[in-house]
């Protein structure tokens, strides 16, 4: 097993740790220099530089993404994987084995279908699927450490009970870590928790409602940020943008960082 799979299997045992989500290589390593143990990739944050929305991009170019992340850092990196860009569990099979050769040391797959009018995969699907992934993984050899997500919350199905019943399946097809995005309370968080008991939950957090010691003593293992660290960037960018093509004045450009020292090469 490479060593930053190890590292990673070993965040996943005990305490809570942050993973928050670059979206290119200089974001990357500014935040492995931060002190961050991993870093997870952000699919809407790098569609975002590609001039796409989120789940705009393609497999090739989120291929490349990956092994670019990856090779700018010394730490390991989750793949934000979406639902393995195929829908049949042979599809998504053989892309998670093309997925774990860039690199990452975890990646994850989710049960959206990006249809409003049925936005999540049937159970029976969803769950082979993740077995699939599994799978693919075992036959890498690579250790990946698989996440399986479910979206309920996120497509406009908020309906607590069927989350919990789709990821303890997750869990039992074989995914060593469980998500559900945008769950509304630190109540909704302790009840995932507690219903895929032992293994870890990730957290995202992308609005101000907890804190790292919160989500801690709920039992969350991993937090994530999703695209939200690339959002603020953006904000920034566009409040400068804005001013220069309404008021004509550069107020923003004041107290900015030396983005060359972030970046300078180690020594």
């Amino acid at each position: 097993m490479d060593d930053r799979v190890a590292a990673f299997h070993r965040l996943h045992e005990d305490g809570c740790f942050v993973m928050p989500n670059p979206w290119d290589a200089g974001s990357a390593r500014v935040l492995e220099q931060l002190g961050f143990p991993a870093l997870a990739t952000t699919s809407a944050g790098f569609a975002w530089t590609r001039g796409a929305p989120d789940a705009g991009v393609g497999l090739e170019e989120v291929l490349d993404h990956l092994g670019a992340v990856a090779a700018a850092v010394a730490v390991p990196v989750n793949a934000d994987f979406e639902g393995g860009y195929a829908v049949d569990p042979e599809g998504v099979a053989a892309h998670v084995s093309r997925a774990v050769t860039t690199g990452v040391a975890g990646l994850s797959v989710e049960d959206s279908t990006g249809d409003p009018d049925r936005p999540l995969h049937d159970l029976g699907l969803a769950v082979e699927r993740v077995r699939a992934a599994r799978e693919a993984i075992d036959a890498s050899g690579t250790g990946v450490l698989l996440t399986g997500r479910s979206e309920g919350f996120v497509v406009g199905r908020p309906d607590l009970d069927e989350t919990l019943r789709r990821l303890v399946a997750f869990a039992e097809a074989g995914a060593d870590c469980l998500y559900a995005p945008r769950l509304a309370s630190l109540e909704q968080v302790a009840a995932v928790v507690e219903a895929v008991a032992p293994k870890p939950v990730n957290l995202l957090v992308n609005a101000p409602f907890t804190t790292v010691a919160e989500a801690a003593a709920v039992g969350v293992r991993r937090i994530s940020v999703g695209g939200t660290l690339a959002r603020a960037a953006w904000g920034g960018w566009l409040a400068a943008a804005r001013e220069m093509a309404g008021a004509g004045t550069f107020t923003r450009f004041d107290a900015l960082p030396d983005v060359d020292a972030l970046l300078a090469p180690r020594r």
